[in-house]
């Protein structure tokens, strides 16, 4: 099982030193993978259900912006060498697609093949509204819009005529090194899961801890996977969990491994290149030498 790193860079690490420091301390100890969040902006009052906390609102006050994800990434890319680079998760149906299919694969060129590619459609109607973009059939949207980014990365020529979006003949290059760039479905409902199932790489779980709830949720997962001739021992898929703000013991490593996980994904709260390193050498310790011995 590969363990990968959650790194929020919001407003009180948002910054090129963090970056900078960020990429190589994680590279040096010796994790696969950082994942980071999107949000283009944040409120005040909103009547949105936050889905991963007990109260129903997102943690962090509405001034702690993010930094867009894709553009956090090519950053990373350029000060490391090895890590894969993972959205966590970008909101595609409130995105032009034509635009994300370009920053994917450009990003995925400038960094020789490391873009893991996390979608989601998102919580926070709110959000959406701002970017003009109707909330509701949001997934049959992120649907139609993968196929077409799909289409850009790997025909010559790209068309497509669709219910949300018309796509005249184009092309789109550089190409992606990676063919297919890997698609991982955030995403706890049954809806999730059946698109992680049909057009994905992965399922990405969030704040699922081990027990009958995760057993539930894989057993659907299998019969998802099942009806489309797949299974979770495939090469081409992967199953992703970060417990979010449950810090993760030796004894739960052990039983998500046990479950099939594939990659653990650690929640890195840091601030500044400071306190960075002892964040990550903390991490490194309990998780690290723990899956390696």
């Amino acid at each position: 099982m590969e363990i990968g790193l959650f790194a929020p860079v919001a407003t009180l690490n948002a910054g090129p030193a963090f970056l900078r420091a960020l990429g190589p301390a994680v590279e040096e100890r010796g994790f696969e993978s950082i994942w980071v969040p999107e949000h283009v902006v944040m409120f005040d009052d909103y009547d949105s259900p936050y889905p991963y906390s007990p109260d129903g609102r997102f943690p962090g006050g509405s001034d702690t912006g993010l930094l867009e994800p894709l553009t956090a990434l090519t950053y990373l890319a350029a000060v490391t060498d090895r890590v894969r680079l993972g959205t966590a998760i970008c909101l595609i149906p409130q995105r032009n697609p034509v635009y994300t299919a370009k920053q994917v694969a450009d990003l995925d060129v400038l960094s020789g093949g490391r873009v893991d590619f996390g979608i989601g459609v998102g919580w926070l109607r709110e959000e959406y509204e701002v970017l003009n973009v109707p909330f509701e059939r949001r997934g049959k949207r992120a649907d139609e819009y993968l196929a077409l980014m799909r289409s850009l990365w790997s025909d010559g020529t790209a068309a497509l005529s669709g219910e949300f979006y018309e796509l005249p003949e184009c092309r789109l290059y550089p190409k992606p090194l990676q063919s297919p760039v890997p698609v991982h479905v955030g995403g706890e409902s049954d809806a999730a899961l059946r698109r992680a199932a049909a057009n994905g790489q992965g399922w990405f779980s969030w704040n699922r801890l081990p027990g009958d709830d995760l057993t539930e949720r894989l057993a659907r997962l299998d019969e998802e996977l099942a009806a489309r001739g797949r299974s979770r021992s495939d090469d081409d898929f992967e199953l992703t969990i970060c417990p979010y703000f449950t810090p993760i013991t030796p004894e739960m490593v052990e039983q998500y491994a046990a479950a099939g996980v594939d990659r653990l994904v650690a929640m890195c709260m840091a601030f500044g290149p400071d306190d960075l390193q002892s964040t990550l050498d903390d991490l490194a310790s309990s998780l690290l030498e723990h899956t390696r011995g």
